[in-house]
């Protein structure tokens, strides 16, 4: 069986910025990748959508679900939507249970979600402790205690909020991107709805490019920064 890797992201735009190079990375490499977008990002993450005469609610959440279906594919990866609301994002026992069943079913080699602290948004940290919760409680041998699973806790990788100084976040982890940037700045162009972070983002990677060239010594232009949630275990140092 091929290798897994599993996205927990608040809305459809934080899996593209923040972790589409390692998505398409992954996906090149033959892991099966799966994102599940807890919320579509209809009230908070859509301001050009709310500014066109006669948008409603619905068309909003199709317009996201189309883009986010469109990103995924472009990158490589599966979705699936539990279409929990954002703004503030209220996630039920039914969404708890699904998720520790697809951790139980797709056995992740890794988890990408999204920092612990955001004080600009809390949906994200919100996202961050429900993956966290389903991932605990996938271990638990008396959940669902006669199912058939073979499942061993992931690491977690934060991927970099926004406005990381803000979010006590420190990058552990540079990833290389160089060989699919190309797909995740294409990817860029699908978020119609929010097309005023195509360039920043691109600066990001850019920036974490460098840093991962001077800590590496090896050439690199494009990079994703992450943070680890728990320690790595070798065998030595070097």
């Amino acid at each position: 069986m091929s290798k897994t890797g599993l996205v927990v992201t608040a809305h459809p735009g934080d899996f593209v910025w923040r972790a589409g190079g390692a998505i398409a990375l992954h996906a090149k490499k033959g892991y099966r990748m799966k994102i599940v977008c807890l919320a579509y990002g209809e009230r908070g993450e859509s301001q050009f959508a709310w500014k066109q005469a006669g948008m409603t609610m619905e068309k909003v959440k199709a317009g996201r679900k189309d883009e986010a279906e469109r990103a995924a594919a472009m990158l490589g990866a599966e979705i699936e939507f539990f279409d929990a609301g954002d703004y503030p994002l209220r996630l039920t026992e039914a969404h708890l249970d699904r998720l520790i069943d697809i951790y139980r079913e797709l056995n992740p080699a890794f988890v990408l979600t999204h920092a612990l602290e955001d004080p600009y948004n809390v949906d994200h940290p919100e996202a961050t402790r429900f993956a966290q919760e389903a991932r605990i409680i996938a271990q638990a041998m008396g959940h669902k205690p006669h199912a058939e699973y073979t499942y061993g806790a992931p690491p977690v990788f934060l991927f970099e909020p926004h406005q990381p100084e803000m979010c006590n976040f420190k990058p552990q982890v540079i990833l290389n991107i160089d060989e699919v940037w190309e797909i995740k700045r294409k990817t860029f162009e699908i978020l119609a709805a929010q097309k005023h972070l195509w360039a920043y983002y691109e600066r990001v990677a850019l920036n974490r490019g460098v840093q991962g060239g001077r800590n590496t010594g090896k050439p690199m232009t494009y990079g994703e920064a992450y943070q680890r949630l728990f320690p790595m275990a070798l065998e030595e140092l070097a």
